[in-house]
């Protein structure tokens, strides 16, 4: 075979499969700009909570946690199930509304939750009350165990680790 037919498969299965991956824009509900709204939405679809991504830019395990896990389909397809998924950049400050309907902005949202490092993946009840927080990188297997730590509510009597530890286990 010829190099350009070599080039031209591999190219062509490259092209292809790409038209069929996920991104992680796919992982993220599109937001009212108002978490006291999608508090509302997240209950009349019967989802267990609200799941918040903070990040920003230039924080390299973002952009990993993004191309690695948010863009995978189960993963995808478990969260879309659970909960409703938003993301909030630290440094942005796009006027949102918080759970009470008090305007903010993502900025001053993120530090009203004591978001000092990126990532942070912070899980809210259906209250808006704040029940969760992980701080860094999340492979795709611990972020699947994460949200059914929560939506199983193991959160109440383990500790994350105690819980992913019995799981793995098994």
């Amino acid at each position: 075979m010829s190099k350009f037919f070599i080039s031209f498969i591999f190219s062509s299965f490259f092209f292809v499969s790409s038209l069929f991956s996920a991104s992680s824009a796919d992982f993220f509900d599109f937001s009212s700009e108002s978490f006291k709204e999608d508090l509302q939405t997240a209950k009349d679809e019967g989802k267990q909570g609200i799941m918040i991504f903070f990040g920003m830019d230039d924080c390299p395990f973002c952009h990993k946690m993004k191309k690695t896990v948010l863009n995978q389909p189960d993963v995808i397809k478990y969260y879309k199930e659970n909960f409703a998924s938003y993301e909030v950049d630290v440094n942005n400050g796009i006027k949102i509304a918080d759970f009470e309907g008090k305007p903010t902005s993502h900025k001053d949202f993120a530090i009203f939750h004591n978001v000092r490092a990126t990532p942070v993946i912070a899980f809210f009840d259906l209250e808006g009350n704040k029940i969760f927080t992980r701080t860094g990188y999340s492979s795709k297997e611990e972020f699947i165990l994460l949200g059914d730590f929560i939506s199983t509510k193991k959160y109440k009597t383990l500790n994350f680790t105690k819980y992913k530890r019995e799981k793995l286990e098994k």
